[in-house]
């Protein structure tokens, strides 16, 4: 299960750019975007495997993550050298496809020479998150258009629950950026919000030369739908099923890119559902044993 707090930054930006809470057009891609902050009704059943399970166990001892992290004194320190990690174990490669959704198999591939998409860099770093104890997700952005537009009308990364800070943070490896707005690391909902108000203090986090204009222009086009999976346990068969957080007035797409269906997909417009904080860490063992009633 999941706990139904919004963090007060999410929930401040979200009151503020939507006070008449009016519902939005797709069309309107300049207008700011209303959702609901009241949680559903019905609960989305959110599972993660704890860091000593052996599948983490494994990722943590062979790719050495409690070095990586070892001279860091917060998550969001944590987060940073996770993503620089994956960044520059992985190349990228927007017309490459790879099979596999596992991050051993993704990072043998990139041993032996093979590019990725941005799909395989988020399945990696929340790996790696996982493996070192910062429950992590996989996340999907969608354009507007992604029923209809025939390529690139998505984008995918990670968000990462920081305990020390109590919020979701957007970590996008590919690029090797965290949004930030001043001091504080953003998810992408809270990212999508900032850009649409013209920010002057929206900035990036990054251990490399990465650029935040030029990335906020790139992404901000896929900044409309987010979706993630329920099912974030590793080494053991799993539920594929999915939420999708959908602006008010907005279609929930059933299609990606005019062909592929999407499937097996639970829509809300709640950010407070979405944005839920995961069960505390001593529950992770007890919510492995339950299985999800998804279906």
């Amino acid at each position: 299960m999941i706990s139904r707090t919004l963090p007060i930054l999410l929930m401040a930006t979200i009151l503020s750019l939507t006070a008449n809470g009016q519902a939005r057009d797709n069309s309107s891609s300049q207008q700011p975007f209303s959702y609901q902050l009241a949680p559903d009704r019905v609960a989305y059943p959110v599972a993660f495997s704890s860091p000593d399970s052996a599948y983490l166990t494994r990722f943590r001892e062979m790719f050495g993550l409690e070095g990586i992290i070892a001279h860091e004194t917060t998550d969001l320190g944590r987060a940073r050298a996770l993503c620089q990690w994956v960044y520059f174990r992985l190349e990228h490669d927007g017309r490459q496809t790879f099979k596999s959704a596992d991050a051993f198999d993704i990072l043998h591939a990139a041993q032996a020479g093979q590019s990725v998409q941005c799909v395989e860099y988020g399945l990696v770093l929340a790996t790696a998150f996982n493996a070192v104890g910062i429950r992590a997700r996989p996340l999907y952005l969608k354009a507007a258009n992604v029923q209809t537009k025939a390529s690139a009308a998505g984008h995918a990364l990670a968000e990462a629950w920081l305990p020390d800070l109590g919020k979701w943070v957007m970590v996008d490896a590919q690029a090797d950026i965290i949004p930030m707005l001043g001091p504080t690391p953003l998810n992408a909902l809270e990212l999508q919000q900032a850009l649409l108000a013209h920010r002057p203090d929206l900035t990036v986090l990054t251990s490399t030369k990465a650029r935040a204009g030029s990335y906020f222009r790139w992404v901000k086009p896929y900044l409309f739908y987010f979706d993630t999976v329920l099912d974030n346990r590793y080494g053991v068969r799993k539920s594929s099923a999915g939420l999708m957080l959908v602006p008010l007035g907005a279609r929930n797409p059933t299609i990606f890119q005019r062909t592929a269906r999407i499937r097996n997909m639970r829509y809300t417009n709640s950010a407070t559902t979405f944005y839920a904080s995961p069960v505390p860490m001593s529950q992770l063992a007890q919510s492995e044993a339950v299985k999800l009633q998804v279906h």
